[in-house]
């Protein structure tokens, strides 16, 4: 057994939402919704205050729907600058208690207080300072989880809400955590609680019983992964402040203002789509050995696929082809589509070498490459809009064109 660690998660409470309210007072006691597109009625909600959320406000609802369900409720557009400066803050606090703060999101981060306990605390006492710390200094609320592993901190956090402090240790995990439905743990979404429900799994407690080898049969190395958070027995590391991510893949999606009623239509969404993905790949030095794209139609059921190429890239342009034909060739069109994720995968850096293959046209390569290379110049110095296909002028039925977006982690280190 290796040393007992303190690990804590601290979830800013409604986040863009409570920052709007803490920026101008007349917002307290009210219903507010940060909604994105609020120009139009099909935007979605981004965050809501406690008291939206009491009115029954979902995040990711879309506007006239929550408008609808809480009459009185004030849609305000999101203001990025501010979150990303209190989300800067917040974490300034988190580092006086402990150099390794480890974000998940602008909104939630885990800290690890292991060897710090004499100079703060233990891990309740702690806790609670920084509760009331950055309550006092920021005049945000956190919830926050402490417990021995990454896993059950956060689902500590999400336990008591807002302004609270949850402990979970390996005492009493048994009794906080096996009942709670197995959608509250992490990485657990809507087609992993439907496959594990087929065979009659649905607590957490009920993975925990489960053959690892069995979870492994059903979903390859993330079952495994499912027992090990279950189980109580993840060892995954809080990392220091500053460690980046390794990028695994670039990606964007967006969820459309009206229904695609066509290929043609999801062509346009793709290709916009696969501008922005092709620049970050430049500003990265990487080409992409491969594309995925993630579906949901207007029932809210998702459709996922992907494919490789066969001469790694990071053409806007093959991107979205490789996109689009994935796409034609597996959805049926059973019902329309609300919103589509193209993503960058299997990502490598530009200057590894690649095997070359018989039919490709290196030479042609080269100088769609230059091509591009200087789209990407003028799109630099004169705006993403400056120069772009054709077939994009018009209605694309995108809100906003992607100014929305928000890069979250979503990575576990062991």
């Amino acid at each position: 057994m290796g040393e007992a660690r303190t690990i804590l998660h601290s979830d800013l409470n409604s986040f863009y939402a409570s920052v709007e309210i803490m920026l101008d007072p007349k917002l307290r006691g009210k219903a507010v919704a940060v909604c994105g597109s609020t120009e139009d009625r099909h935007g979605i909600v981004l965050a809501k205050s406690e008291l939206a959320k009491k009115a029954g406000i979902k995040t990711g609802m879309v506007n006239w729907e929550a408008k609808r369900l809480c009459p009185e409720l004030i849609v305000i557009h999101p203001t990025f600058g501010q979150y990303l400066k209190y989300s800067k803050l917040t974490r300034e606090i988190y580092q006086r208690f402990t150099d390794k703060v480890e974000p998940f999101g602008m909104d939630e981060c885990w800290l690890d207080l292991t060897g710090y306990e004499n100079k703060c605390g233990d891990g309740y006492a702690t806790a609670e300072k920084i509760r009331k710390t950055v309550k006092e200094e920021l005049g945000l609320t956190v919830s926050i989880g402490v417990s021995f592993n990454k896993i059950f901190a956060k689902l500590g956090s999400d336990m008591k809400k807002p302004d609270a402090v949850t402990v979970i240790s390996e005492a009493n995990f048994k009794e906080k955590i096996w009942p709670l439905p197995a959608s509250e743990l992490i990485y657990v979404g809507r087609a992993t609680v439907k496959k594990l429900a087929l065979y009659g799994i649905r607590t957490i407690g009920e993975i925990a019983s489960a053959s690892p080898d069995f979870l492994k049969q059903l979903f390859g190395v993330n079952g495994v992964g499912l027992w090990t958070y279950a189980s109580g027995n993840d060892n995954s590391r809080v990392m220091h402040e500053g460690f980046e991510v390794p990028i695994k893949s670039i990606g964007h999606g967006i969820t459309c203002f009206e229904d695609l009623v066509n290929s043609e239509e999801v062509w346009k969404v793709m290709l916009q789509l696969a501008q922005d993905i092709g620049h970050k790949l430049r500003a990265n030095d990487f080409t992409a050995r491969g594309v995925q794209i993630t579906i949901r139609d207007n029932g809210l059921q998702y459709a996922q696929y992907q494919a490789l190429f066969e001469v790694p890239t990071q053409s806007p342009m093959e991107l979205a082809r490789k996109a689009r034909w994935l796409f034609d060739a597996r959805y049926d069109w059973h019902t329309p589509v609300r919103s589509v994720t193209v993503r960058a995968i299997n990502l490598i850096p530009k200057t590894q070498p690649v095997q070359l293959i018989l039919y490709d046209d290196p030479i042609r390569r080269e100088k769609r490459e230059k091509v591009e290379d200087a789209i990407e110049s003028i799109r630099e110095r004169f705006g993403t809009q400056a120069i772009y296909s054709a077939c994009l002028m018009g209605d694309l039925k995108m809100p906003g064109l992607g100014v929305h977006e928000v890069n979250m982690p979503g990575i576990m280190f062991s």
